[in-house]
């Protein structure tokens, strides 16, 4: 076995679990500085590659050039689609702490990103925030590692990238964060609902009085309490699903 097949193999590694890396929540934060993120998941293709080289060494021993650039370029795609199905649970997230926040009057109170430089609500910032610190308190970033070999058995390096079975795998994910982000938000659902129609019907009777100004300090306390006493499931919800798929995949 020359060295060659070895650091190609490598490699090879590197391809599918650096570019999952890229995209997972927590890892690919614009917080942690790209260096870090690069030899973080080569110190990662490192620490698995005794487990996953006797598989792959035969492999790229018997493969021409053109089969190890394709076998190279099918990995990067699983990499990044086990990495976008993580992802969605983020994204999930978002979107039911950017309802939150809209619910309880607190949309225009903008802060910095966590995982994207883009500005965002201060409560977004702190869900994701908190979120993402629990996913590393909690060890689910060790048994991403384990899912990550377990990966290499649901999809293997000489099959190639299925795009039929990754849009229904993708599908199948979608439905499952979907269903997540009804269940955080659902309490804000109501709240929103039942404090807007006593606005506005408050509003009609009395017209000369500007009824939402009025309203606003109540409905903002009173969301924050509801929030203050939902964010503990809140957050339990989401490290349950996102630690099922780590588990299931």
């Amino acid at each position: 076995m020359d060295l060659s097949t070895t650091i190609l193999s490598l490699f090879l590694i590197f391809c599918r679990i650096g570019s999952c890396l890229m995209v997972l929540p927590g890892f690919s934060s614009s917080r942690v500085p790209v260096q870090v993120r690069l030899f973080l998941a080569f110190a990662i293709s490192l620490a698995l590659s005794p487990v996953l080289l006797p598989t792959l060494l035969p492999l790229m021993e018997r493969a021409t050039d053109s089969d190890r650039l394709s076998l190279m370029m099918t990995e990067l795609l699983n990499g990044i689609f086990i990495g976008l199905l993580g992802r969605t649970f983020m994204i999930a997230l978002q979107f039911g702490a950017s309802f939150v926040a809209s619910a309880v009057g607190l949309g225009q109170a903008l802060g910095a990103g966590i995982e994207d430089g883009e500005h965002g609500a201060t409560l977004v910032t702190l869900v994701t925030l908190t979120a993402t610190t629990l996913i590393f308190v909690t060890n689910l970033h060790a048994e991403i590692a384990r899912a990550l070999i377990a990966s290499y058995t649901a999809m293997p390096v000489n099959a190639g990238y299925s795009v039929r079975a990754g849009l229904v795998s993708l599908t199948d994910n979608l439905d499952e964060t979907f269903m997540l982000c009804l269940k955080i938000a659902s309490p804000f659902v109501l709240y929103a609902l039942l404090v807007n129609f006593a606005i506005g019907l408050a509003n009609k009777l009395t017209p000369q009085i500007p009824i939402y100004f009025i309203s606003m300090p109540f409905v903002l306390a009173g969301g924050l309490i509801i929030f203050g006493y939902s964010i503990g499931d809140f957050l339990t919800i989401f490290l349950q699903s996102f630690a099922r798929w780590v588990a299931q995949g």
